[in-house]
């Protein structure tokens, strides 16, 4: 899949692949991916028409030093525009102690902070021409002030411009609902205020020009054969089957309370967790996808099942027929702890662009 682009993209926490796709599908071929995963490693070797010319490296990226992506740069990208990109595994953030280690050069002192930092080791060692960093939302928490506000810090001295975007999948094509933050930065100029925008709320579509938001429905659609059965979609005979069946398409447990007007209420409104017996809606986008589900948190299927592998990947946008490896539980973490390839797509064009038209 590599071309003839002018700007490749390093890629660190790679997992399934969620932002290489992305940096893919915006004209950025990926000349390596890294995670310290094994079953994440071995999807993206399945997927050898994709990461064919990519140079795949397992291990954890406090071992892997700076140099050695530099001489993949030598190897792979001369004379060309190179990024990073990335997403730190910060949920919650870890609590190892690599920070205080001399390895981590100007890094930010900070425990939580320790996998952040080998990202911006990577930047400040290796001097890439602009960069993608995706989180969770909560990082911009005021609890969380002084790891932004170092990064933000140490990319600047790096002599990056930067954007802080506050992205929803939904607004790139995603169908579903799904709020991420990327720290975006750049050795060029940036052209518009934030990544170009694809789809909008059925009220904003006339004023926008964009397509209307996805439903789930449609984009699951064809994955309800026999065929696709797993015997992880069985809820028959569990402890709240026959309440799952009774909850409406686009629900939760709430409909089976008080607040719902639901005769001799089984739950209390606001008593359990939001996503409790949570059933798709085929009408309405998808809710966010989660790595480690419990076995009555939804996303559920309208069909009262849980959802099968190809569903939840078509839900992250990642392409037909892409193959994971692993355990069921392994690739719903995998797919799960993903950026959807669509919306990575977004924000890696949004970098490319400031480096291409200078």
């Amino acid at each position: 899949m590599n071309n003839d682009s002018n700007v490749v993209a390093v890629s660190l926490f790679s997992g399934a692949g969620g932002l290489d796709l992305g940096s893919f599908l915006a004209n950025v071929p990926v000349i390596s991916s890294t995670d310290f995963e094994k079953d994440c490693m071995e999807t993206l070797k399945l997927n050898e028409d994709i990461f064919g010319e990519t140079e795949l490296l397992l291990g954890d990226l406090h071992e892997i030093t700076s140099e050695t992506f530099q001489s993949i740069i030598d190897r792979k990208a001369k004379d060309k525009k190179v990024i990073v990109i990335g997403g730190a595994p910060c949920q919650p953030f870890s609590k190892a102690g690599y920070w205080v280690g001399n390895k981590t050069r100007r890094g930010i002192n900070d425990p939580r902070a320790n996998l952040v930092n080998e990202f911006l080791r990577v930047i400040t060692d290796i001097h890439p021409d602009g960069f993608v960093f995706e989180n969770v939302e909560s990082l911009l928490h005021p609890s969380h002030k002084i790891i932004v506000e170092s990064f933000i810090k140490i990319i600047e001295e790096s002599g990056y411009t930067h954007k802080i975007i506050r992205a929803n999948a939904l607004d790139y094509g995603v169908s579903q609902k799904r709020k991420r933050i990327f720290i975006i930065g750049t050795k060029g100029e940036f052209k518009t205020d934030e990544p170009r925008k694809t789809h909008s709320s059925l009220s904003e579509v006339a004023a926008t020009g964009l397509a209307p938001y996805l439903n789930v429905g449609e984009v699951i659609a064809g994955y309800e054969g026999e065929e696709y059965f797993e015997p992880y979609e069985v809820v028959e005979g569990g402890t709240y089957a026959e309440d799952l069946k009774e909850v409406p398409p686009g629900m939760n447990y709430k409909a089976l309370t008080a607040w719902a007007g639901y005769p001799n209420p089984k739950f209390v409104a606001d008593k359990r967790f939001w996503n409790f017996l949570l059933k798709l809606s085929p009408d309405q986008p998808s809710w966010t996808i989660t790595a480690q589900p419990g076995p009555w948190v939804g996303p559920f299927h309208w069909d009262n099942r849980r959802l099968r592998v190809p569903e939840v990947a078509a839900i992250q946008s990642f392409p037909k027929g892409y193959k994971f490896y692993g355990s069921r539980r392994s690739i719903q973490k995998q797919i799960g702890n993903a950026v959807p390839p669509l919306m990575a797509k977004a924000m890696v064009e949004f970098v490319k662009e400031s480096l291409i038209h200078e």
